[in-house]
């Protein structure tokens, strides 16, 4: 199931059920509309609507009640790009809900950033409260996969000493277009991902090449930090990352997932 969250004209953001063409079903490339957020915890029906995605804008397919928990160097290839290794305890950081923009909405590079860089990324979202999650248990607290883009700041990445503005400013986690809640956790952790800058690839890597896999990120962040419906775990990008400029176009694209893209320009 695709669930997306989107605006159609004159009416408020909704969430609905999306069915391709590629599906066979009776109603190619639309969108039903849910009575709820189907993360609220309340019951979700049909609303008996129907849109066309020609017609509607897909957004943010979850804006997180509590936060974003990213890892960083968890593909050794990209570890060894930046000049290291892979850490002997998994690097974790936040990024804001602030943070979290849809597809096709512009990633903004603020005043004073001269290095703007993409990251492409399985995203993981939470879909119940869970705490010390033993490993047999991660399924149940997944509800389902998306795609993200961990826009980062490197000049102030390596100017800050820590993380906080290159990775959490507004606009630096690109999420979307919708939420897979079909594939386990094993199918997941087998997915091609590629980056494209306008009609480039420079990223092109697999999610088995993850160091820490889906179960182990689940359990570690779970462990420290109670993890809420909504919150988003970011796992990682492969080998290939580099700068954007104003007016590039960067496109995330992750099997079964869809793709993600959205323009870069200044503040």
């Amino acid at each position: 199931m695709r669930i997306a969250r989107f605006a159609a004209a004159g009416q408020d953001p909704a969430y609905g059920i999306i069915e391709l063409a590629v599906d066979g079903g009776e109603h190619p490339d639309t969108i039903a509309t849910l009575t709820n957020d189907p993360l609220a915890g309340v019951p979700v029906n049909y609303t008996g609507e129907r849109h066309s995605l020609d017609d509607v804008r897909l957004l943010a397919p979850v804006i997180p009640r509590s936060k974003v928990v990213a890892v960083g160097k968890n593909y050794a290839d990209h570890a060894a790009e930046m000049g290291g290794e892979v850490p002997a305890t998994p690097l974790l950081f936040f990024k804001p809900n602030t943070s979290v923009i849809g597809p096709g909405e512009t990633i903004v590079r603020p005043a004073g950033c001269e290095d703007l860089h993409f990251e492409g990324e399985l995203a993981i979202i939470i879909g119940r409260i869970c705490k010390e999650v033993p490993a047999e248990r991660v399924p149940e607290v997944i509800f389902g996969y998306t795609i993200a883009n961990d826009v980062t700041a490197r000049d102030w990445q390596n100017s800050d000493g820590q993380w906080a503005r290159a990775k959490g400013s507004d606009t630096f986690c690109p999420m979307g277009p919708w939420i897979n809640t079909h594939l386990t956790v094993e199918e997941a952790g087998h997915l091609g991902i590629e980056t494209r800058l306008g009609d480039d690839v420079r990223q092109s890597g697999n999610t088995s090449q993850m160091v820490r896999g889906i179960t182990e990120l689940v359990t570690t962040i779970s462990a420290f930090t109670t993890l809420l419906p909504g919150d988003v775990i970011l796992t990682g990008t492969p080998a290939g990352v580099g700068a954007m400029a104003d007016g590039d176009t960067v496109t995330v694209e992750i099997d079964g997932l869809g793709s993600l893209s959205n323009p870069v320009a200044s503040a």
